[in-house]
């Protein structure tokens, strides 16, 4: 597992998901298309990986697309930061 997904992992947990088994949050668990993420806890994640990983997330990036699940999240941030 890389060190994006670990880190962005317990993040979802710590703030949408506190108390759930971190086994239940896998890499391709649905965040904004299973209801995890409303459109407030979406904007909450595109700070926190801007801040994290020193990136900025164009506006288009910010959307189910690039941002649904774990190993999508994992793909946007590796190609910003390489």
């Amino acid at each position: 597992m890389s060190q994006i997904i670990t880190d962005v992992k317990a993040f979802v947990l710590d703030n949408f998901l506190p108390g759930e088994d971190p086994a239940n949050l896998t890499n391709d668990t649905p965040l904004i298309t299973g209801g995890i993420l409303d459109s407030i806890g979406t904007l909450k994640l595109v700070v926190y990986l801007e801040n994290q990983f020193g990136v900025t997330l164009e506006s288009h990036e910010a959307s189910a697309d690039h941002l649904d699940t774990l190993e999508a999240i994992d793909k946007l941030i590796a190609t910003k930061v390489a």
